[in-house]
């Protein structure tokens, strides 16, 4: 099959963040293309009865060294942001009104606004905050900030996170590959085989 490959996150995810840095070439390399489907955690957290990692004992701790490990190991930058966890939905409304025009330029924002929250530590929650990442990328500001609270929107968000879900998206990054799953950050070398045929 030669399907997308199919990258859910949110923007408060740190393990997303990391996974943003390299989906796209592991699948392009594979002959194959990258959907990026942003999502709410919090929304499925009330599903799956699920919290945030770092507020998890013990779980907490590795999760934030490991993330300080990851940024060594990958050469990417990392701040803990604080405030953490965010709301995302300005971030996630502001890229979906970027992708049906442009999924590139979506692509772009989304690593900026990741950039931005965990490379920098600058919290990226408001709408003006939002408009601020995607104005260097030529975005019209005034423009964005309008269908960020446009109702369609908003909408829009709703039912992708609700698709999401429906799909059996359980956590972030989660990726789904001509209908099998793959959870986490780690599991990229997993999805490169069963492109390949190597694992089916």
């Amino acid at each position: 099959m030669s399907d997308p490959v199919k990258f859910y996150f949110d923007f408060s995810s740190p393990y997303s963040y990391f996974a943003a840095q390299k989906i796209d070439f592991t699948v392009e390399a594979c002959g194959r293309t990258c959907e990026w489907k942003p999502f709410l955690l919090g929304a499925l957290f009330k599903v799956t009865n699920s919290q945030p990692l770092t507020t998890i004992p013990m779980k907490g701790d590795y999760c934030r060294h490991d993330w300080e490990r990851m940024s060594k190991m990958m050469d990417i930058a990392w701040t803990m942001p604080d405030p953490f966890p965010i709301p995302t939905q300005a971030a996630a409304r502001a890229f979906y009104w970027l992708n049906d025009d442009n999924p590139d330029l979506a692509k772009s924002f989304a690593k900026a606004a990741f950039a931005r929250y965990f490379g920098e530590g600058r919290d990226i929650t408001s709408a003006d905050a939002i408009a601020e990442v995607a104005a260097p990328l030529g975005v019209d500001q005034d423009a964005l900030l309008a269908a960020v609270n446009d109702d369609a929107v908003k909408q829009r968000l709703k039912d992708e996170t609700a698709a999401a879900i429906d799909a059996g998206v359980f956590g972030a990054p989660f990726f789904i590959v001509d209908g099998e799953g793959f959870w986490g950050n780690d599991r990229l070398w997993m999805i490169k085989r069963w492109i390949k045929g190597e694992a089916a």
